[in-house]
C-alpha cells in the first residue's frame, strides 16, 4: 500500500464498486418488469439476469494489488445482494471471475510482455495454459441460458484452477516478501505510479 494513493485506491472502488451499483440500480427496474411480464403457471420465471465480471486475487491477497483486491471483494458482496433481494422477484445476480485473460489490457497492465511470455512455458495453472476471451464467453453464455435458471448468487471461476495454485497472479513476478521487504519501486507494470520531479 505504500506506494498507493488514497485518489488512486478511491478510483478504482469508484469504477469497479460504485459503477457497479449504479449499473445493477438502472437497469434493475426493467428486469423487474420484464420477469412480473413473463410468469409461467404459478411461479416466476426467471428472466431477469444480472452478470458482473470480478477476479479472483481476493480470495487469497496478491501483493500491491490492495485496491483491485478490495474493489473485486465489493463486487462479489454487491452481487450475492442483489440476488438475495430481487431473487423473489425474479431476477438472478451472479460473478464470473476470470484469472489471466491472454490479450485483454488487464494482464498488459498487470504483467510485463517478458514475464507473459515466461509464465507461458513454466505455466503452474494446472491447465497449463493462460485463459482466452472465449473462455469467459462461454461462461456468460451458459449463465445467460436456461441451463442455469436456477443459479443465483454464485460466482463462477474461469482460471483453469490458477487461483487454487496461485500460478496466474499477477503479482508473482516480485517476490514475496523480499519485494515489499526492499522498498523497491514498482516496475514493468504499465500505468505504474510516477515519480514527481524534484524542484
Amino acid at each position: 500500500m505504500s506506494q498507493l494513493s488514497p485518489n488512486a485506491f478511491k478510483s478504482v472502488i469508484d469504477i469497479d464498486v460504485l459503477g457497479s451499483f449504479n449499473t445493477a440500480k438502472a437497469t434493475l427496474p426493467y428486469l423487474i418488469d420484464s420477469a412480473r411480464d413473463n410468469k409461467h403457471y404459478s411461479s416466476i420465471s426467471l428472466t431477469g439476469r444480472i452478470l458482473f465480471i470480478s477476479a479472483t486475487m481476493h480470495y487469497t491477497g496478491v501483493p500491491l494489488q490492495t485496491h483491485v483486491v478490495a474493489a473485486k471483494a465489493g463486487v462479489d458482496a454487491l452481487s450475492t445482494q442483489i440476488g438475495i433481494e430481487y431473487g423473489p422477484l425474479g431476477i438472478t445476480s451472479n460473478v464470473i471471475a476470470p484469472g489471466g485473460i491472454a490479450g485483454t489490457e488487464g494482464m498488459d497492465r498487470l504483467a510485463s510482455q517478458s514475464t507473459l511470455k515466461e509464465k507461458a512455458t513454466r505455466s503452474i495453472i494446472p491447465l497449463q495454459r493462460q485463459g482466452h476471451v472465449k473462455d469467459v464467453v462461454d461462461a456468460a453464455v451458459w449463465l445467460f441460458s436456461d441451463a442455469a435458471n436456477y443459479v443465483n448468487c454464485e460466482t463462477i471461476v474461469v482460471d483453469g484452477g490458477a487461483w487454487r495454485t496461485f500460478g496466474a497472479s499477477p503479482g508473482a513476478e516480485f517476490r514475496y516478501p523480499d519485494f515489499l521487504l526492499g522498498g523497491e519501486e514498482v516496475k514493468g507494470v504499465k500505468g505504474g505510479k510516477r515519480e514527481k520531479g524534484k524542484l
